[in-house]
């Protein structure tokens, strides 16, 4: 896939509003469709902004009324914002369409990333993304027990409403499972759009006030909480670059196989 581009639409100062960047997104997909650009891919950070994918609940939304921007993607509410770089890949796909393979392809070049920063990172059945993994409950330090942990026995424990020991931001001290990128897409006309976020040095305290791709008993986490050590968005992008590029150079487009039912 030598033919892929990389577009920087803004960093710092520069930010994306979410708005700019979702037309764009849009006007590319368009010509992508027609073949009028080659794949491209998005780079950017936004100001900070909450979008809500098609499966997002009312109840995991912010409690103060904070605005929410409803998307076209898929997967539930997040946050975007400073020290986080975001990635809108735009690429067509062989049909019938693999979405799931659109995916991994994501989180396996975000988990290269990472590794070359020395954060070991992986999936979660079920849960798409890109997770730290914590440690065992019995060998977690300061950590909640399993006999005392609400969030267990409760399966709408809200943890905006219980404390900071059980904020999505504290996860990394409690050595829980956490999240350090979403992804969540939408694929139109067989052309991909929306992509990833990657927490490289973000306030992640603006996640407590929503439940992040909602998810109760987990998360967040940032290249620069796991390394303990600043890390800038500038320092990054290059490495995501190069992993991206590999890993959708390395892939196989195939359509989606699709089984024909057994004959009666």
């Amino acid at each position: 896939m030598s033919d892929l581009r990389f577009v920087h639409m803004g960093f710092g100062a520069d930010a994306v509003d979410y708005q700019e960047a979702w037309d764009e997104q849009r006007r590319v997909h368009a010509a992508r469709f027609a073949d009028e650009v080659p794949d491209t891919v998005l780079l950017l950070e936004h100001p900070p902004v909450y979008t809500a994918g098609r499966r997002t609940d009312p109840s995991e939304r912010p409690l103060d009324g904070t605005p929410v921007i409803d998307v076209d993607r898929g997967g539930k509410i997040t946050w975007h914002g400073p020290g986080q770089l975001v990635g809108y890949p735009i690429q067509k796909l062989p049909r019938p369409v693999d979405v799931i393979a659109h995916v991994r392809r994501l989180e396996e070049a975000l988990i290269r990333a990472c590794a070359e920063y020395g954060v070991e990172t992986t999936r979660i059945e079920g849960r798409s993304g890109v997770w730290v993994l914590g440690d065992p409950v019995e060998q977690r330090l300061d950590g909640l027990s399993l006999d005392f942990d609400p969030r267990i026995a409760d399966e709408e424990f809200d943890p905006r409403m219980n404390g900071p020991e059980y904020a999505p931001s504290n996860a990394g001290q409690r050595r829980e499972d956490r999240k350090i990128a979403a992804i969540g897409i939408r694929v139109a006309k067989g052309v991909t759009m929306h992509g990833f976020a990657l927490n490289v040095n973000p306030d992640n305290r603006w996640f407590d006030r929503i439940i992040p791709c909602g998810i109760r008993d987990a998360g967040v986490a940032s290249l620069a909480n796991e390394l303990g050590r600043d890390i800038t968005i500038e320092e990054v992008v290059p490495v995501v670059e190069r992993h991206l590029r590999e890993v959708m150079a390395e892939a196989v487009l195939a359509p989606r196989v699709v089984e024909k039912p057994a004959a009666v």
